[in-house]
Protein backbone atom coordinates (compact mmCIF):
# COMPACT_ATOMS: atom_id res chain seq x y z
CA UNK A 1 0.00 0.00 0.00
CA UNK A 2 3.16 2.32 0.74
CA UNK A 3 4.78 1.74 -1.96
CA UNK A 4 1.10 2.40 -4.19
CA UNK A 5 -0.50 5.04 -2.25
CA UNK A 6 1.78 7.74 -3.83
CA UNK A 7 1.96 6.62 -7.36
CA UNK A 8 -2.41 6.00 -7.55
CA UNK A 9 -2.82 9.83 -5.63
CA UNK A 10 -0.85 11.00 -8.64
CA UNK A 11 -2.93 9.33 -11.16
CA UNK A 12 -6.61 9.99 -8.97
CA UNK A 13 -5.19 14.12 -9.23
CA UNK A 14 -4.13 14.42 -12.30
CA UNK A 15 -7.97 13.07 -13.38
CA UNK A 16 -9.51 15.60 -11.26
CA UNK A 17 -11.22 17.32 -14.54
CA UNK A 18 -12.74 14.14 -15.25
CA UNK A 19 -16.15 13.42 -13.74
CA UNK A 20 -16.52 11.74 -10.70
CA UNK A 21 -18.14 8.82 -11.35
CA UNK A 22 -15.58 8.23 -13.58
CA UNK A 23 -12.88 8.78 -11.54
CA UNK A 24 -14.10 6.68 -8.84
CA UNK A 25 -13.77 3.54 -11.31
CA UNK A 26 -9.45 4.42 -10.83
CA UNK A 27 -10.32 4.33 -6.98
CA UNK A 28 -12.00 0.86 -7.26
CA UNK A 29 -10.13 -0.46 -9.38
CA UNK A 30 -6.61 0.35 -6.89
CA UNK A 31 -8.82 -1.55 -4.10
CA UNK A 32 -9.47 -4.55 -6.15
CA UNK A 33 -5.96 -4.94 -6.73
CA UNK A 34 -4.75 -4.06 -3.45
CA UNK A 35 -7.10 -6.75 -1.88
CA UNK A 36 -5.62 -9.16 -4.61
CA UNK A 37 -1.92 -8.84 -3.40
CA UNK A 38 -3.16 -9.01 0.45
CA UNK A 39 -4.88 -12.36 -0.39
CA UNK A 40 -1.12 -13.62 -2.67
CA UNK A 41 1.33 -11.87 0.39
CA UNK A 42 -0.84 -12.17 3.69
CA UNK A 43 -3.23 -15.50 2.49
CA UNK A 44 -6.70 -13.12 3.58
CA UNK A 45 -9.58 -13.86 1.29
CA UNK A 46 -13.25 -12.58 2.12
CA UNK A 47 -16.58 -13.96 1.23
CA UNK A 48 -19.08 -10.84 0.90
CA UNK A 49 -23.08 -12.11 1.55
CA UNK A 50 -26.48 -10.80 1.50
CA UNK A 51 -25.26 -8.95 -2.59
CA UNK A 52 -28.93 -9.14 -3.14
CA UNK A 53 -30.05 -6.73 -0.73
CA UNK A 54 -28.10 -4.09 -2.66
CA UNK A 55 -30.91 -1.36 -4.14
CA UNK A 56 -30.87 -0.29 -7.45
CA UNK A 57 -30.46 3.23 -6.81
CA UNK A 58 -27.38 4.92 -4.66
CA UNK A 59 -28.61 5.10 -0.49
CA UNK A 60 -26.44 5.60 3.11
CA UNK A 61 -24.01 2.85 3.99
CA UNK A 62 -23.58 2.06 7.49
CA UNK A 63 -20.87 -0.29 8.01
CA UNK A 64 -18.92 -1.25 11.13
CA UNK A 65 -15.57 -0.19 11.14
CA UNK A 66 -12.72 -2.24 12.75
CA UNK A 67 -9.73 -2.64 9.85
CA UNK A 68 -8.03 -0.90 7.08
CA UNK A 69 -9.78 -3.67 5.25
CA UNK A 70 -13.32 -2.56 4.89
CA UNK A 71 -12.49 0.66 3.25
CA UNK A 72 -11.42 -1.04 0.06
CA UNK A 73 -13.94 -3.69 -0.03
CA UNK A 74 -16.50 -1.00 -0.08
CA UNK A 75 -15.06 0.31 -3.23
CA UNK A 76 -16.05 -2.78 -4.85
CA UNK A 77 -19.69 -2.88 -4.04
CA UNK A 78 -20.56 1.07 -4.50
CA UNK A 79 -19.18 3.47 -7.00
CA UNK A 80 -19.21 6.36 -6.95
CA UNK A 81 -19.09 6.54 -3.24
CA UNK A 82 -18.18 9.33 -0.98
CA UNK A 83 -17.27 9.27 2.73
CA UNK A 84 -18.32 10.96 6.38
CA UNK A 85 -14.90 11.29 7.83
CA UNK A 86 -13.00 13.21 10.31
CA UNK A 87 -11.23 16.26 8.78
CA UNK A 88 -7.37 15.39 10.22
CA UNK A 89 -7.46 12.55 7.88
CA UNK A 90 -7.28 14.89 4.92
CA UNK A 91 -3.91 16.11 6.69
CA UNK A 92 -2.39 13.16 5.94
CA UNK A 93 -0.08 12.79 2.80
CA UNK A 94 -1.02 11.81 -0.23
CA UNK A 95 -3.79 9.52 1.66
CA UNK A 96 -5.73 12.33 2.87
CA UNK A 97 -4.90 14.68 -0.71
CA UNK A 98 -7.04 11.52 -2.20
CA UNK A 99 -9.79 11.70 0.41
CA UNK A 100 -10.01 15.24 -0.49
CA UNK A 101 -10.23 14.65 -4.18
CA UNK A 102 -13.30 12.12 -3.71
CA UNK A 103 -15.55 14.52 -2.51
CA UNK A 104 -15.41 13.46 1.39
CA UNK A 105 -17.59 14.94 3.88
CA UNK A 106 -15.06 16.38 6.65
CA UNK A 107 -16.37 17.23 9.50
CA UNK A 108 -14.86 18.33 13.17
CA UNK A 109 -16.50 16.14 15.46
CA UNK A 110 -15.86 18.15 18.22
CA UNK A 111 -18.15 20.88 16.78
CA UNK A 112 -21.47 19.16 17.81
CA UNK A 113 -24.18 20.88 16.34
CA UNK A 114 -22.21 21.84 13.33
CA UNK A 115 -20.63 18.49 12.50
CA UNK A 116 -23.98 17.13 11.73
CA UNK A 117 -25.62 19.53 9.71
CA UNK A 118 -22.66 19.29 7.67
CA UNK A 119 -23.17 15.95 7.32
CA UNK A 120 -27.33 16.50 6.72
CA UNK A 121 -26.63 18.97 4.16
CA UNK A 122 -23.21 17.57 2.58
CA UNK A 123 -24.83 13.80 2.91
CA UNK A 124 -28.32 15.11 1.01
CA UNK A 125 -26.41 16.72 -1.63
CA UNK A 126 -24.03 13.94 -2.27
CA UNK A 127 -27.32 11.56 -2.77
CA UNK A 128 -28.93 13.63 -5.02
CA UNK A 129 -26.02 13.73 -7.26
CA UNK A 130 -26.18 10.07 -7.33
CA UNK A 131 -23.20 8.99 -4.67
CA UNK A 132 -23.51 6.28 -2.24
CA UNK A 133 -22.62 8.22 1.43
CA UNK A 134 -20.32 5.71 3.47
CA UNK A 135 -20.82 6.38 7.42
CA UNK A 136 -19.12 4.15 9.75
CA UNK A 137 -21.75 4.64 12.39
CA UNK A 138 -18.83 4.68 15.22
CA UNK A 139 -16.98 7.27 14.17
CA UNK A 140 -13.76 5.33 14.90
CA UNK A 141 -12.25 1.82 13.92
CA UNK A 142 -13.58 -0.50 17.01
CA UNK A 143 -11.76 -3.69 18.28
CA UNK A 144 -13.92 -6.78 18.03
CA UNK A 145 -16.17 -6.89 21.18
CA UNK A 146 -15.70 -3.37 22.34
CA UNK A 147 -18.76 -1.83 23.24
CA UNK A 148 -20.59 0.13 20.77
CA UNK A 149 -21.22 3.71 20.33
CA UNK A 150 -22.89 4.74 17.60
CA UNK A 151 -23.51 7.86 16.52
CA UNK A 152 -26.91 9.53 15.32
CA UNK A 153 -25.69 11.82 13.01
CA UNK A 154 -26.12 9.23 10.04
CA UNK A 155 -29.41 8.33 11.22
CA UNK A 156 -30.45 11.78 11.07
CA UNK A 157 -28.72 12.00 7.63
CA UNK A 158 -31.74 9.12 5.99
CA UNK A 159 -34.30 11.11 8.09
CA UNK A 160 -33.87 14.07 6.14
CA UNK A 161 -32.94 13.18 2.72
CA UNK A 162 -35.33 10.42 2.93
CA UNK A 163 -32.80 7.99 1.38
CA UNK A 164 -32.83 4.59 2.66
CA UNK A 165 -30.16 2.98 5.05
CA UNK A 166 -28.57 -0.54 3.71
CA UNK A 167 -26.47 -2.28 7.20
CA UNK A 168 -23.25 -4.10 6.51
CA UNK A 169 -21.54 -6.03 9.22
CA UNK A 170 -17.85 -8.47 8.86
CA UNK A 171 -15.14 -9.64 11.25
CA UNK A 172 -12.21 -8.06 9.62
CA UNK A 173 -11.11 -6.81 12.66
CA UNK A 174 -10.29 -10.43 13.45
CA UNK A 175 -8.12 -10.60 11.08
CA UNK A 176 -6.51 -6.96 10.59
CA UNK A 177 -7.44 -5.12 13.74
CA UNK A 178 -6.62 -1.41 14.21
CA UNK A 179 -3.11 -0.46 15.35
CA UNK A 180 -2.04 -3.95 14.38
CA UNK A 181 0.46 -4.08 11.21
CA UNK A 182 0.43 -8.51 10.68
CA UNK A 183 -2.21 -9.19 9.39
CA UNK A 184 -3.70 -12.77 9.87
CA UNK A 185 -4.12 -15.47 7.33
CA UNK A 186 -8.32 -16.65 6.83
CA UNK A 187 -11.39 -15.42 5.48
CA UNK A 188 -12.89 -12.09 6.49
CA UNK A 189 -16.97 -12.51 6.44
CA UNK A 190 -19.15 -9.20 5.12
CA UNK A 191 -22.57 -9.24 5.35
CA UNK A 192 -24.89 -7.07 3.67
CA UNK A 193 -28.17 -6.70 5.07
CA UNK A 194 -31.88 -5.90 3.71
CA UNK A 195 -32.75 -1.77 3.35
CA UNK A 196 -33.86 0.01 6.58
CA UNK A 197 -36.60 1.99 4.91
CA UNK A 198 -35.85 5.66 6.31
CA UNK A 199 -39.10 7.59 4.74
CA UNK A 200 -40.76 4.67 7.33
CA UNK A 201 -39.33 5.62 10.21
CA UNK A 202 -37.70 8.63 12.94
CA UNK A 203 -34.05 9.16 13.22
CA UNK A 204 -34.22 7.32 16.47
CA UNK A 205 -36.35 4.30 15.32
CA UNK A 206 -33.55 4.12 11.66
CA UNK A 207 -30.08 4.50 14.51
CA UNK A 208 -31.77 1.72 16.78
CA UNK A 209 -32.81 -0.50 13.96
CA UNK A 210 -29.21 0.40 12.41
CA UNK A 211 -27.44 -0.63 15.67
CA UNK A 212 -29.32 -3.82 16.37
CA UNK A 213 -29.17 -5.42 12.89
CA UNK A 214 -25.25 -4.75 12.63
CA UNK A 215 -24.08 -6.09 16.19
CA UNK A 216 -26.56 -8.98 16.04
CA UNK A 217 -25.00 -9.69 12.80
CA UNK A 218 -21.36 -9.29 13.77
CA UNK A 219 -22.17 -11.65 16.86
CA UNK A 220 -23.37 -14.10 14.72
CA UNK A 221 -20.26 -14.09 12.25
CA UNK A 222 -17.92 -14.16 15.13
CA UNK A 223 -20.07 -17.54 16.31
CA UNK A 224 -19.39 -18.50 12.73
CA UNK A 225 -23.12 -19.06 12.03
CA UNK A 226 -22.65 -17.13 8.63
Amino acid sequence: MWITIPIATSIFLLAYPVPYKYRSKLISSWSSATLHVLRFICGLKFEISGKENIPDKPCIIFCKHQSTWETMALQLLFTPQVWVLKRELLWVPFFGWQLASMKSIAIDRSSGKKALKQIVEGGTRRLEEGNWVIIFPEGTRKRPGDKPDYKIGGAMLANKSNFDVLPIAHNAGEFWPKGQFVKKAGTIKMVIGPVIKSSELSTKEIHKAAEQWIESTQNAIYEKTY
